[in-house]
């Protein structure tokens, strides 16, 4: 079997998933949450957890599925298509993926669904950990965080946090760097919910003197980014494959709209000019699903060596969801921008996903780094 195709169990994973959010999860429930203030439904979420879901990369040991990565995307890319919003990447793929390595016992929380995560690391307007300036001032084993953390999804509705802290040198530098696991409670924590395009829940945090102990901290001391990368690795692979299932998403409703809306007493899918773009959208689709099997399957392999594979996958996916969220706007004219119509969700949740964990120009420098260009 071609590495790139999915096996049977991925298959059977796959037309499950797919059946079950297009029952549950429909993008009418996406606009329902939006309208009622809601980042996402707890019932929802709760019974992914039940069927597996949010222990996909948490060992069987914790009470996982630990089903790998590929399955992880798999679950992504048809959350994508439906615009399902969950605290999945978040919690089941980046904190479990963080976790994993420390056997940490709220392994079993995430897996159960209970454990809510977000990550804390940019400061930024761009995607940049070395850039933590964020304070974590160090008196015996005990830390005391001050700082601001910015773009944080899933921020106002976790119920815990892995927070990137620098504990020694300076802005830019990679080693001083520390990740706390601390509850979202802690005193001196505040948290704003952000006013995101997406309606998705990003939020600003600010630390206060937050106390944290040496029992918070995941991996070691000024060496966090060790902890960190292969739980951003994972999540940024999540990410594109949400990203894919997205592209996929528009390009159905995109093709649905060519073949119903008529101009000239002809449907407007019989004019060669939109069956062009249309071709040339699903070749870009099918690439980049090429990709992101494949930064799955690297993943799966030899994680330490898969940042390249997850990196061309995110870039190529931010570039696709964006290409093929134009295309659908265009193609359904006017209509496409109102808010009556679903089309415009995915253009708006196409621009925050193509952002978040680090946009095109930052994973096309590490693909071209590696690349020696």
């Amino acid at each position: 079997m071609d590495k790139l195709l999915d096996s049977d169990d991925e298959v059977m994973l796959r037309d499950a998933a797919r059946g079950f959010l297009d029952e549950n999860a429909p993008i009418t429930a996406f606009r329902a949450n939006r309208d009622a203030g809601r980042p996402f439904d707890p019932g929802l979420w709760a019974e992914m957890a039940r069927m597996g879901w949010a222990g996909v990369l948490v060992p069987e040991e914790s009470g996982g599925a630990d089903m790998g990565h590929r399955a992880a995307g798999i679950l992504s890319e048809e959350m994508g298509k439906t615009l399902a919003a969950t605290p999945f990447i978040s919690s089941a793929v980046i904190a479990a993926t963080a976790l994993r390595e420390t056997g940490s016992d709220r392994l079993a929380e995430i897996s159960g669904g209970d454990a809510l995560y977000a990550l804390a690391i940019d400061e930024h307007v761009k995607h940049a950990p070395t850039r933590t300036a964020l304070e974590a001032r160090q008196t015996g084993n005990a830390f005391r965080l001050s700082g601001r953390k910015c773009f944080v999804a899933d921020g106002s509705t976790a119920n815990r946090l892995l927070v990137l802290a620098r504990t020694s040198g300076a802005d830019g530098e990679d080693q001083g760097l520390t990740l706390f696991d601390i509850g979202a409670d802690r005193a001196g924590l505040s948290r704003a919910t952000a006013n995101s395009i997406d309606a998705r829940d990003f939020a600003t945090l600010d630390f206060d003197n937050v106390d944290a102990t040496g029992d918070d901290v995941v991996g070691d001391v000024d060496n966090g980014l060790a902890a960190l990368a292969p739980a951003l690795r994972t999540g940024q692979a999540a990410l594109a494959a949400e990203l894919g299932g997205l592209s996929s998403g528009i390009a159905a409703i995109t093709l649905g709209y060519l073949k119903e809306r008529k101009q000239f007493d002809r449907t407007i899918g019989s004019f060669q000019a939109l069956q062009h773009r249309a071709a040339h959208l699903f070749a870009e689709i099918e690439v980049t699903a090429s990709a992101i099997a494949n930064a799955g399957r690297v993943l799966d392999a030899d994680p330490e060596t898969a940042q390249v594979a997850v990196s061309l996958a995110k870039a190529r996916a931010s570039q696709t969801a964006k290409l093929a969220v134009m295309e659908g706007v265009q193609m359904h004219g006017g209509i496409g921008m109102t808010d009556e119509y679903d089309a415009g969700f995915f253009m708006k949740r196409a621009r925050v996903g193509t952002e978040w964990l680090g946009d095109y120009g930052h994973h096309a420098a590490i693909v071209a780094a590696a690349r020696g260009v």
